[in-house]
């Protein structure tokens, strides 16, 4: 187990990147050009940035980055 002391505005900062980069593949996922196997790498990435990102956010900011069933898992 590792630990990490961070500040307020660290902690801010990561929020800002991690938010980004799920916004990032929320709408890559939704591209259907985009191949079934890539997409299932980018949803991979996505619950770990997602498992960070609730370490860091209150449980309002993560209720809306939560994936919610079939529909937000649609293959391509």
């Amino acid at each position: 187990m590792f630990g990490l002391l961070i500040n307020d505005k660290e902690v801010k900062e990561m929020e800002y990147l991690i938010k980004r980069e799920m916004d990032e593949i929320l709408f890559d996922l939704r591209d259907e050009r985009i191949d079934y196997i890539v997409k299932r790498a980018m949803e991979e990435r996505y619950k770990i940035l997602f498992t960070l990102f609730r370490r860091v956010a209150s449980p309002n900011d993560c209720i809306k980055y939560m994936r919610r069933g079939k529909k937000d898992r649609k293959k391509g």
